[in-house]
């Protein structure tokens, strides 16, 4: 009740032919690139201002070590908005990038909150 079986399953996926399996294009993203989230200071409706520039306060608190209390830092970074539309009061997430003018190193990525229209 043996019997010789040639066309197993393993036996027949060897003799045939197999196309060459394309992998996809991976798009890797620079990695390492600080993120920080602040609140946009200047008034973005002015005429006058730099177009496609916002300048975003962000604020970190740290612990003083000789009094060990926390005490806020306060920075602002200059950022890039390429469509202007972000306004005055939004909180916002920025990334670092190439330098994009003397005082400009930074790009929002994104809108984390709007506050309500008044």
């Amino acid at each position: 009740m043996t019997s010789q079986n040639t066309s197993t399953p393993e036996a027949s996926d060897m003799s045939r032919p197999t196309a060459p399996t394309q992998t996809p294009k991976v798009v890797k993203e620079r990695a390492g690139r600080r993120r920080l989230v602040g609140r946009i200071v200047n008034e973005t409706q002015n005429e006058g201002r730099a177009k496609q520039t916002v300048v975003v306060e962000v604020i970190r608190r740290a612990r003083d070590p000789f009094y060990t209390k926390y005490v806020k830092h306060k920075k602002k970074f200059h950022a890039h908005d390429e469509n202007n539309e972000y306004r005055k009061n939004d909180v916002v997430e920025i990334r670092a990038c190439r330098p994009r003018s003397k005082t400009k190193r930074w790009e929002v990525v994104r809108l984390i909150e709007r506050p309500p229209e008044v």
